[in-house]
């Protein structure tokens, strides 16, 4: 027999088996993604997280809400690790600039 020939069907049976395993793995239903668990650490007796998430389901209106703003500014204060409480000035916020950190005022 003729080489030609061979190398023929030996490609042929090569593209008949691709084309049938391609399709049995079309037919076949891919397996259930694993539902994704999300565990938050809250700590006990903190109401700030719980204040956080009615602030948020309050939309737009949270924006004048009182409690919503001191609850927002407790978060930044623990998030950015600055000390003393809400709504108090830093320790030396009467101190006058130093002569280095003065802004810069042009045309006098």
């Amino acid at each position: 027999m003729d080489t030609k020939l061979f190398a023929r069907i030996g490609a042929g049976a090569f593209v008949a088996v691709a084309l049938t395993l391609s399709v049995l793995q079309l037919r076949e239903e891919p397996p259930a993604a694993p539902s994704e668990v999300i565990t938050v650490w809250e700590p006990d007796g903190d109401p700030l997280p719980v204040q956080l998430r009615a602030c948020a389901a309050m939309g737009e209106l949270a924006l004048s809400a009182p409690d919503c703003r001191a609850a927002w500014a407790e978060k930044r204060r623990r998030f950015l690790r600055v000390e003393g409480g809400v709504g108090e000035p830093p320790a030396n916020a009467d101190a006058p600039l130093p002569a280095s950190d003065a802004p810069e005022m042009k045309g006098q």
